[in-house]
């Protein structure tokens, strides 16, 4: 039976900004304040974590003007989380407030209740919510002077309902079905599915949230691409000048080959945050890794949005036969010795293994030492993982 503290999220969220229990060696800006860097500087920060940004004169523009805008992101409490929105989100988290930004994380508890994860057990999403928090405080996301807020989707939902729900039919009322329906990709479906009627909803509900938090900035993946679209086609509907941009940060692929995304429903996909040093050891061992070829590489790909954001270096240990140690300060100096076969796939994985578990290791500790993180690990494995 669920515990009484499960009934309810945490009320007002707002309020959950606590220093972060950094990593060993943890991803943290080398950069002045924001109050001494120019907008030109702020603007190459923050645009470095989008693969894709639209527009980008109005980004500048808008770090020219404003000295702290509002950059939401949101996930659903579906499951584990996996490496990408554990220490990818951090590093593009702690980049944005280096450069000024007030972050806005939209725990969207309602969102996959509609979206019928976990069932549609609202206890369970909450209690996964509550574990996705436990992971950026202990991985080192910067959650320090109120730069960081998480907010739940239901808290302040209820709590404005008079401003949301008129957005919400607004936009449903200015948008045909097949324009709504082609944003199915948002709640990991495609456009083939059967959707019920609550995934019709969940678009509308999406474009919205972006108004009602009065973000200037939507920094989520690829994949949200299209509802951010039609956040900025709203704009123009309503005849509203300063559009969200949208920096869409680049998508990480499963570690088997032909995996375009990490799947929670499959273990051997990805690397979860609170895994064992014996687990990424195995599943990096096993993961796509063909020798010479850069292209679709999953464990290259890991090593550039990973590793070397986070520590500014890959180091490499092998026999003064095979090469000696050698340590890559950028993504190209290693694409040069790895296409031409000067660095093996036999000496890259352990190295990225090593790595990893760096990382990983200070959310390891905390949710063995964390009672309160520990139980909410303990219920989250034990749910069952619904697409």
């Amino acid at each position: 039976m669920e515990k009484e503290a499960d009934q309810n999220p945490p009320s007002k969220m707002e309020s959950l900004s606590v220093k972060s229990q950094a990593a060993e060696g943890s991803f943290s800006s080398s950069c002045p304040t924001e109050t001494q860097m120019s907008p030109e500087e702020r603007f190459r920060i923050v645009r470095s974590v989008g693969e894709e940004c639209i527009q980008e004169d109005e980004l500048l523009n808008l770090l020219t003007k404003k000295p702290q805008p509002i950059c939401y992101d949101g996930f659903e409490p579906s499951g584990r989380m996996h490496i990408a929105q554990g220490v990818m989100k951090t590093i593009s988290v702690n980049k944005m407030t280096s450069a000024g930004c007030k972050v806005k994380i939209w725990i969207a508890d309602w969102f996959a209740q509609l979206n019928n994860k976990m069932d549609g057990d609202l206890k369970k999403i909450q209690t996964v919510g509550r574990y996705l928090i436990e992971i950026w405080k202990a991985v080192g996301m910067d959650l320090a002077d109120n730069k960081v807020e998480f907010l739940w989707s239901s808290d302040e939902i209820n709590s404005r309902a008079h401003e949301y729900w008129p957005l919400v039919m607004d936009i449903a009322r200015r948008n045909k079905l097949p324009r709504i329906i082609r944003c199915s990709q948002i709640m990991g479906r495609s456009e083939q599915d059967e959707l019920s009627a609550a995934q019709i909803l969940y678009p509308c509900m999406q474009c919205a949230d972006i108004f009602f938090l009065k973000a200037d900035i939507c920094q989520l993946g690829m994949d949200q691409r299209k509802v951010n679209v039609l956040a900025r086609e709203y704009c123009d509907d309503i005849k509203r000048k300063n559009k969200p941009i949208i920096l869409s940060h680049h998508m990480l692929p499963g570690l088997q080959q032909g995996q375009e995304k990490m799947s929670k429903s499959d273990p051997s996909s990805s690397i979860f945050m609170e895994d064992t040093e014996a687990e990424v050891n195995v599943k990096i061992k096993k993961a796509y890794c063909p020798p010479k070829i850069v292209q679709g590489n999953p464990c290259l790909e890991y090593i550039k949005y990973i590793i070397l954001p986070w520590f500014n270096e890959f180091k490499v240990e092998r026999s003064a036969d095979n090469g000696g140690d050698k340590t890559f300060k950028s993504f190209d100096e290693l694409v040069v010795d790895y296409e031409s076969g000067d660095l093996h796939p036999g000496d890259l994985k352990p190295a990225l293994s090593k790595s990893l578990n760096k990382i990983l290791q200070p959310v390891r500790d905390h949710f063995n030492k964390d009672a309160n993180a520990k139980d909410l690990l303990k219920r989250v494995k034990g749910y069952r993982i619904t697409r």
